[in-house]
């Protein structure tokens, strides 16, 4: 184990258990935060996909989509 290792276990050790799960949480939040673009990509293009599928099968056009859009923005405004 290095230096590092053993001050980072010695640190979050003296915490509070509920603090422990922070300190977990904001790790994984690091990892995942940390994902090659490569990675972020293919997610991308695999929602799109997804959404474009859903929208198929729900026969909904762009033109539903922009309506859509044009009522919340213009509700916001009210």
């Amino acid at each position: 184990m290095t230096t590092f290792e053993q001050t980072l276990l010695s640190e979050v050790s003296s915490l509070p258990e509920s603090r422990q799960a922070d300190v977990l949480a904001f790790i994984r939040f690091l990892k995942i935060s940390i994902r090659d673009d490569s990675a972020l990509e293919r997610e991308y293009d695999e929602a799109i996909k997804d959404a474009r599928a859903t929208a198929l099968k729900y026969n909904i056009t762009e033109d539903d989509i922009n309506a859509e859009i044009r009522a919340v923005r213009e509700s916001k405004d009210k």
